[in-house]
């Protein structure tokens, strides 16, 4: 092993291999490897670091770099070891004879394998597994608090955010720096990460408290920037309003009833086709008479945009021959075929990006619309054939995740350059830095379930974790019934939960769908079906009146917000926290799974199954009180009635 050393990089080479180490960030150091002959310029999920000075040298084992609290010994076999003083923190996983090893050598694996993949390679780093919790690594759809024995898929899906970011109990984070389609297996027996096609390998490391892991983390990869105020409150959807009539009458209902509204969405297929990105005159003949009496209500209007490009779309054609669409590689060229024969723009091309925002602007931006949603973000496939399909930056299988935030960018840039402030856009999907292009990711399109309903309380505490702090769910779950029993419950006790969550957002496609379509046409803003109505009184009197109890309590509580939202785009901090995040000294607090902190003063525990009219709570050592009683509680545990109207939250007193 042959080393180089400089204040903040240490490379060392062994046979075809380069590893360099080097600081990026505070208490933070940055891990590349590669069997070529240079490192990789691509663009991935780090910023340009800060000029930070590290140290390095010689040391018994091998050599070493020292970078505030986390040091790393490259030992003379190659592996890499993090410390924080004498502790280990992580440690790459070997079984080979290169150096003294207490564990089997002659099984022959090592921490860092390269197996070809055309011209590049498929990778799999390990590392030993050790007594720890993990958290992160984005949105999944499953209950698990603790990350510990999970396998997670590294793609995007609709309803799975990948973004490769894990936090230990143990006192680190480390990031996966490579957007590509891989696998992480969080074993008892050991880590394991696998990347399906790179270059290289690319990893990060930090040491900290979970505070300082969040703030140095996004500090290399972004913050969010200040949330628009006039988008804390209530944001009504449906699928889908079919309109322009039918948009005004429910803005008009919600100021006759005075009950607070900021932001009404107009779902899809208000299009003629796919790829238009333009109203359909026929049922939207005034979009500027609609968006100037909506603000004039004081509410916002949001407009989904989908990434597909229907064959006999106006801009099919210009777009296909100048090379702005996902190429197929195999076959006719088509992408999805929900209700069309649709290819997808590439958003990760700048032209691209800057044509389609050509479209929007003139379409939607210059008559009033004021923020977008960004469906299909992942982007969706009929089939999640990653191998098939190929971007202006690479292959899917290895750089496809980057999608969904180069998307965001696109329209984020847009609005900066019109002189917008007040950017806020609603995205399907995400990955490392999409904060800092100022979207809300939510969850997908997920089941009417109280199962379902868990499953959202870890995918948000996770996707916080994760570095995306504004996060949001279809309130009610999208796949249900009105009609079925128990809809009702579940609809207010989510309510409740989207109320003290980031973003308060009513949305789903409510069945049973016996609504006749506005057209006989298979295109057209008339020919898509609507869902029953989903507006906060569409459920009769008793469950109408407990939802604006709920808007008014989220209405009441903007300035609590305010400074909450102000944390996540100065510090990097979730705005839904696990109660480890406040409480890292409390074992305890690593374990609460059905609990959650909305900012540091207000810890929320939601009633996540049906029927439940009591629950235990558990409250950190300190001074609480009911948030709406102000009753005195000591740290502790208790039980608490949960009548159908309520949820306990509890503000922290010291």
């Amino acid at each position: 092993m042959q080393f180089q050393l400089s204040g903040n990089i240490l490379i060392a080479r062994a046979g075809y291999e380069t590893v360099r180490v080097e600081a990026w960030g505070r208490d933070a150091l940055r891990v590349r490897a590669t069997v070529n002959a240079d490192f990789s310029d691509a663009e991935k999920g780090l910023e340009e670091a800060p000029a930070i000075a590290g140290e390095c040298g010689l040391c018994e084992e091998g050599a070493y770099i020292l970078n505030g609290k986390l040091r790393c010994v490259v030992h003379r076999n190659g592996f890499l070891t993090f410390y924080r003083g004498e502790k280990v923190l992580l440690k790459e996983y070997y079984r080979d004879f290169s150096g003294a090893n207490e564990h089997s050598p002659s099984m022959k694996l090592r921490a860092r394998e390269y197996t070809p993949h055309g011209s590049d390679y498929a990778v799999t780093l390990r590392f030993e597994a050790q007594e720890e919790k993990l958290f992160g690594m984005g949105q999944y759809q499953q209950p698990n608090f603790d990350l510990k024995g999970c396998v997670l898929e590294l793609a995007q899906r609709n309803s799975q955010v990948s973004i490769p970011f894990v936090l230990s109990s143990r006192g680190y984070g480390f990031l996966l720096n490579h957007p590509g389609v891989g696998e992480a297996t969080f074993g008892a027996n050991v880590t394991q990460w696998r990347e399906v096609c790179t270059d290289e390998i690319d990893y990060w490391v930090v040491a900290g408290d979970p505070k300082e892991i969040l703030e140095r983390y996004t500090e290399v990869t972004g913050r969010a920037p200040a949330f628009p105020e006039n988008a804390l409150g209530l944001w009504q959807s449906k699928l889908r309003y079919r309109t322009q009539e039918e948009v005004l009458s429910v803005a008009r209902e919600y100021r006759r009833r005075k009950i607070p509204l900021d932001v009404i969405v107009i779902d899809f297929f208000h299009w003629v086709r796919q790829g238009d990105w333009a109203f359909d005159p026929a049922y939207w003949p005034d979009v500027s008479a609609m968006t100037e009496e909506l603000h004039g209500m004081g509410v916002r209007c949001m407009v989904s945009v989908w990434p597909t490009v229907d064959r006999k779309s106006v801009n099919y054609e210009s777009m296909r021959s100048r090379g702005l669409l996902v190429r197929t590689e195999r076959g006719a060229p088509q992408c999805f075929d929900f209700q069309g024969d649709t290819v997808i723009y590439d958003a990760t091309n700048a032209e691209a990006r800057e044509y389609l925002w050509t479209c929007i602007k003139q379409n939607y931006f210059d008559k009033g619309v004021d923020c977008f949603w960004l469906d299909e973000a992942e982007p969706e496939y009929a089939a999640y054939d990653f191998e098939h399909f190929r971007y202006r930056n690479g292959p899917v299988v290895k750089a496809g995740n980057l999608y969904p935030r180069e998307h965001a960018k696109g329209f984020y840039e847009g609005l900066k350059r019109q002189g917008c402030e007040d950017i806020v856009s609603l995205a399907r999907s995400a990955w490392v830095g999409s904060q800092k292009y100022a979207v809300v990711v939510w969850s997908g399109d997920i089941c009417s379930n109280f199962r379902t309903l868990r499953d959202q309380l870890a995918a948000g505490l996770h996707i916080g974790i994760a570095g995306i702090p504004w996060w949001t769910t279809d309130t009610g779950g999208f796949f249900g019934d009105v009609t079925a029993k128990g809809f009702s419950e579940l609809l207010i006790r989510w309510f409740e939960f989207s109320t003290f969550s980031p973003v308060l957002r009513l949305h789903g496609d409510r069945g049973p769908h016996d609504i006749p379509n506005l057209s006989d046409l298979d295109y057209g803003g008339g020919f898509s079906p609507t869902g029953r109505p989903n507006e906060i009184w569409s459920y009769g009197e008793e469950t109408g009146a407990i939802l604006e109890k709920f808007v008014r309590v989220r209405t009441e509580m903007k300035e609590y917000l305010k400074s909450v939202f102000r944390e996540a785009s100065e510090k990097g901090y979730p705005v839904m926290r696990t109660l480890f995040f406040e409480f890292p000294e409390d074992g305890r607090a690593w374990d609460v799974a059905d609990e959650y902190m909305l900012g540091s003063q207000l810890l929320v525990a939601p009633v996540l199954y049906e029927g439940m009219r009591c629950r235990e709570v558990y409250l950190p050592a300190g001074e609480w009180e009911n948030y709406f009683t102000g009753e005195r509680f000591a740290g502790g545990t208790y039980t608490v009635d949960v009548p159908l109207d309520e949820i306990p939250v509890f503000r922290r007193r010291k």
